[in-house]
């Protein structure tokens, strides 16, 4: 059975995750389920990263951080040591677990650093609908931004646990 080729560009924030299942009807091909390509091509390969800052997730957990100060900076003056202060903490409790735990060598070190991070992106994810709901700005573009982090710290995670085992 010859399929024609795909050719798809993968931005450095995408994730591929394929999965194969051999089923009562034998193994599923390529094609056969919805959505699945017969191959896709990468321009580039991925260079393994030597610090922190060239993790993607790390830089996008960064640019949260930096747009929660924006907008905890308009928040009222009463706002300054509760809210604020949270919202500032938390978030930048995601890049700060993601970077400890990159150099951390011990089998379950770097997961524990992860699920802190994790942990904070989610209490982040609370911070916002409450500042949302208290009318303290539009919180939309900060919470897809958020959601972005989260998808790419999942990966982040999940890939760790798997070269692991």
């Amino acid at each position: 059975m010859e399929q024609d080729t795909i050719e798809a560009t993968i931005g450095e924030t995408d994730v591929i995750l394929m999965v194969f299942v051999k089923g009562v009807h034998g193994v599923l091909h390529w094609g056969q389920i919805l959505g699945a390509y017969p191959s896709l091509f990468m321009t580039a390969p991925r260079v393994a990263a030597r610090t922190f800052q060239d993790l993607v997730v790390w830089r996008k957990a960064h640019e949260l951080v930096l747009a929660v100060y924006s907008l905890t900076a308009g928040f009222p003056k009463e706002e300054t040591y509760g809210l604020a202060l949270q919202m500032r903490r938390a978030a930048v409790s995601v890049p700060a677990n993601i970077a400890e735990g990159f150099r951390r060598r011990g089998k379950a070190d770097k997961p524990r650093y992860m699920n802190m991070a994790e942990a904070s992106l989610e209490e982040s994810r609370y911070y916002l609908i409450l500042a949302q709901d208290l009318g303290y700005g539009n919180t939309t573009s900060l919470t897809t931004s958020l959601e972005e982090v989260s998808r790419l710290l999942n990966a982040y995670a999940s890939a760790i646990l798997a070269s692991e085992s």
